[in-house]
């Protein structure tokens, strides 16, 4: 049986009004049009409905026993097919999860889920590290919201620059010998040991050629998948680790690190939120987007 939905909503139009006439008033239809749904919807249920009694019309013990179910499978359909506009945070129950660079987790993470906390009480992130290759996760809805430094070109990925012209700056332990040095040069800093950061394992990256331009190669000893881990290898070595000043600050302060500026022209990091197609006008999702930029925009200030 293939149902109209429209039957429905008429059904319950005559089941609450008793009368044809105010059942078509009801839905601003005409008495002829109602009186053909009725036609139908006897014909559908093999039941009466309304029989006229008098000048009157009674329900019949059927519409009677069945009045409030249709009322209230009425009111699911219309919550359905035309889903409320209103966000209610106090009552929001949902797990968002988040895939962000760990260093964008640290800086960002705590502001973001104090604001979620205190708006949202309901509502749970879920952070997951970066994998070491790309994964189709937005795609398949597994992850709600990116934030990296990465533009992902799928046309049905949306993208939003929230940070952008990110310095790089060197960091060093506090008593390393270059922070004697007022200012460091290329030369010297090509010449020193580093330390990359690469979830891939990559010993290199874009700093290397702007220094092969000057005709000058660094020397990376060893990668770390993160800036945790990076941050961890050179307090106790004389490694240095070039990383975007938004991440290294906070990690300075609390690791007692030396920050020193990075001795050449590179293209400023940035940082981009990226979701799914599918989230672009879910309420709940865009409210999560707001306060993931407000947190993001404000640890780089």
């Amino acid at each position: 049986m293939q149902l109209d939905l429209n039957l429905l909503a008429a059904l319950d139009a005559l089941l609450e009004e008793g009368s044809v006439q105010a059942a078509a008033d009801r839905l601003h239809v005409t008495s002829p049009a109602m009186s053909r749904s009725l036609g139908r919807i006897r014909r559908t249920t093999g039941d009466q409905i309304l029989v006229r009694t008098g000048r009157t019309m009674t329900p019949t013990p059927y519409a009677i026993a069945v009045r409030e179910q249709v009322h209230e499978l009425l009111q699911q359909v219309q919550g359905v097919l035309a889903p409320s506009r209103e966000l209610d945070l106090a009552t929001l129950d949902r797990t968002f999860t988040l895939r962000w660079h760990d260093s964008l987790v640290a800086v960002a993470g705590p502001k973001l889920l104090t604001a979620v906390r205190e708006q949202a009480p309901g509502v749970r992130l879920r952070f997951i590290a970066e994998s070491s290759g790309d994964t189709p996760g937005l795609r398949r809805g597994e992850v709600d919201l990116e934030a990296n430094a990465n533009h992902t070109p799928a046309a049905d990925i949306r993208n939003e620059l929230v940070v952008g012209e990110i310095r790089q700056v060197v960091a060093v332990r506090r008593n390393h010998p270059l922070t004697k040095r007022k200012t460091i040069t290329a030369a010297q800093y090509a010449a020193a040991e580093h330390v990359t950061v690469s979830r891939r394992g990559h010993l290199t990256n874009a700093i290397d050629e702007v220094l092969a331009q000057r005709g000058l190669t660094r020397q990376v000893v060893a990668s770390a998948a993160t800036e945790a881990a990076a941050f961890a290898i050179i307090r106790t070595t004389d490694l240095l680790v070039t990383v975007p000043e938004l991440t290294a600050t906070t990690a300075a302060q609390d690791l007692d690190l030396a920050l020193l500026p990075l001795p050449l022209e590179t293209p400023p990091a940035a940082v981009y939120l990226s979701w799914h197609q599918r989230y672009e006008t879910d309420r709940a999702h865009t409210w999560l987007r707001n306060q993931a930029r407000t947190a993001l925009r404000s640890a780089s200030e």
